[in-house]
């Protein structure tokens, strides 16, 4: 009997019925696939807070108009150290000092002033006559009487703080009588007497 003998309804349930096992097998290996292929997930990335603003706490002395401690920001220069300090005085000498340096915290600015013309820089050498400010003593030494803070400032050994105790002594107490009358002032002893005795005059 061949294949054209089988009648045409019997044919076509079987191709359904073929079909059908072809559609259920392909489930099974689809699930199977699933099951033995997990899903990977990427890790989630912990999101980087934003780091907090750093300060710095820096020394500026020298030839300012406001020296001490003061807090900047983080990244600030030596040119910012100068302004918060109320900027440089008249004497100031700028030019050696490299205000695009960065800071960093707990260190000392130092901004230097300038050689007074006819200063004197080691003890026993004195100026010549005339020279100096107005307010300038005997042989051009500057006089405890009448000095200002910037001529006191420049003296060795005399920085800015001690200069202003200085004004303040003359100012309670009246002026200066003699050069020793300098060793109630605090932060001068006698050896610094001893090397001020031929720079200035009372």
């Amino acid at each position: 009997m061949g294949l054209a003998s089988v009648p045409r309804s019997t044919a076509l349930v079987g191709v359904a019925v073929l079909f059908l096992l072809l559609a259920v097998v392909g489930q099974r290996l689809a699930r199977t696939g699933t099951a033995t292929a997990p899903e990977v997930v990427a890790p989630l990335e912990p999101v980087a807070a934003a780091p907090a603003r750093r300060s710095l706490v820096v020394h500026v002395v020298g030839a300012v108009r406001r020296p001490g401690l003061l807090r900047l920001r983080d990244g600030a220069r030596v040119a910012d150290a100068v302004a918060r300090a109320g900027g440089a005085t008249p004497r100031a000498d700028l030019s050696a000092l490299n205000l695009a340096a960065p800071l960093v915290d707990g260190v000392q600015v130092l901004v230097p002033a300038r050689a007074r013309p006819g200063a004197v820089d080691a003890p026993g050498e004195e100026a010549p006559a005339g020279s100096g400010s107005p307010f300038a003593g005997a042989a051009g030494k500057p006089s405890l009487a009448n000095a200002t803070l910037e001529e006191l400032d420049a003296l060795p050994g005399v920085g800015p703080i001690t200069a202003q105790k200085i004004l303040d002594y003359r100012s309670e107490h009246g002026p200066f009588r003699s050069v020793d009358d300098l060793d109630a002032i605090p932060g001068i002893g006698p050896a610094r007497i001893e090397q001020l005795r031929d720079l200035v005059t009372p």
